[in-house]
């Protein structure tokens, strides 16, 4: 009776886990051979922040150089705007250039 019981465990313990643990080693390659779901929803976002951003840093660099031709302009809202477009605008760049002195 005790060597029943313990083919019976063997049968339905341990080749299941052991089906488990493959799989669970293998999932990683099967991860890595698709797409981020992280990284696609961050290209989506990173284009629409432009997409909205474009309009936007025209009309700034027109009211700054509106506001430079009545002289009633602050050189510092002028470095500011342009730090900012250039961030906004350069920020693929900018994250790859950290990203590669990291090496990440």
């Amino acid at each position: 009776m005790h060597h029943l019981i313990f083919r019976r465990d063997i049968r339905n313990g341990i080749a299941p886990m052991s089906l488990s643990i493959l799989s669970a080693a293998l999932a990683p390659t099967l991860t890595f051979a698709q797409a981020s779901p992280f990284m696609t929803g961050a290209t989506a976002l990173q284009t629409n922040i432009l997409a909205w951003l474009t309009p936007v840093a025209i009309i700034l660099v027109m009211v700054l150089g509106a506001m430079a031709m009545a002289n009633r302009m602050s050189w510092g809202w002028c470095i500011g705007a342009i730090l900012g477009i250039a961030i906004a605008f350069g920020a693929p760049q900018i994250v790859t250039w950290i990203r590669g002195m990291f090496g990440v």
